[in-house]
């Protein structure tokens, strides 16, 4: 299957706002798309980078399987290799059920809740990823 990797923002972001409407671009954010056959199917962006941490926004196209392993080196070996960073953070209203599985399938943990903080009123979840718990890096 014929798949590479985009790294243009706007067209990234463009297709992330289709699965996550909110999302505005920020100075210095940094996006890898995933292509397949042609068409985005997934698109991760950074964000707030700083020597310790960036947050991380992560959509796909429903059934498109594109959770691969190649994708998920390069998007997690950005952050810890590329960036020098220690952990990898998001956050995730608790009523979007789907994208707490996600977040806990790739091991990331819960650290913090904001009460009523999520545009729907519920919970905001605060997941973090740190690079020593990271099984996506290449050694």
């Amino acid at each position: 299957m014929s798949q590479h990797f985009d790294y243009d923002l706007p067209r990234v972001a463009a297709f992330m706002r289709q699965y996550l409407p909110g999302l505005r671009l920020a100075e210095g954010m940094v996006a890898i798309g995933l292509v397949r056959r042609a068409r985005l199917v997934a698109g991760v962006l950074y964000e707030g980078l700083n020597r310790h941490n960036v947050w991380i926004h992560v959509a796909a196209e429903p059934g498109a399987r594109w959770l691969t392993r190649d994708y998920l080196r390069a998007c997690f070996a950005y952050p810890f290799k590329v960036c020098g960073v220690e952990r990898v953070s998001a956050h995730v209203d608790s009523s979007n059920v789907a994208s707490r599985r996600f977040c806990a399938h790739l091991g990331f943990v819960p650290e913090a809740r904001l009460s009523a903080a999520a545009h729907d009123g519920s919970d905001v979840i605060l997941y973090v990823m740190w690079r020593a718990d990271c099984r996506f890096l290449e050694t």
